[in-house]
């Protein structure tokens, strides 16, 4: 059974910690799926497409959640413009504030961008965590926007079926 690193920010301690696992048609799956929390600045663009891109590609063995250190009022046109053009779900998507998930059981943290990492909270328990940053396109055309959405989707997933150690759909 794959143990998992333990977030290092804060002054927690590194421990392992091992999930049940069911095996399913010849598949080590998950009992229920992983819950991811990416973290950004503004949660108005990388974090958002993030969200939406493990959420689709990872569906059943992740629940992705997306929230800001700081915030903005909504999601960038262009995001919701990217998602939407490779045929992507964006109902519901809003800015959220990192205290709306506090108390969610978060199995890996994400950081997508430099200020997200720096402000990362302390969470109750230690927490695997992963930093990846991505290009910001605010204030960029639409063909920016894609082109991140297209590295958060090659690098950003890539990453968190390697930490989760998911196997590849099937």
């Amino acid at each position: 059974m794959p143990t998992r690193p333990v977030c290092k920010f804060g002054t927690h301690q590194e421990i392992p910690l091992l999930y049940p696992l069911t095996l399913k048609l010849g598949l080590i799956v998950a009992d229920k799926p992983y819950t991811v929390l990416v973290l950004c600045t503004g949660n108005s663009c990388r974090s958002q497409m993030a969200e939406v891109l493990l959420n689709h590609d990872l569906v059943g063995q992740v629940r992705a959640l997306s929230a800001g250190t700081r915030p903005q009022p909504k999601v960038a046109d262009g995001a919701i413009a990217a998602l939407k053009e490779a045929g992507l779900n964006t109902d519901g998507l809003h800015p959220k504030d990192i205290d709306a998930v506090m108390n969610e059981a978060i199995d890996l943290v994400v950081t997508v961008c430099d200020n997200a990492r720096e402000a990362c909270p302390v969470f109750p328990k230690p927490i695997p965590a992963i930093h990846l940053p991505f290009h910001d396109p605010h204030g960029e055309p639409l063909e920016s926007f894609i082109t991140v959405r297209d590295d958060i989707r090659a690098r950003l997933v890539a990453a968190v079926r390697n930490k989760l150690s998911l196997q590849p759909a099937a």
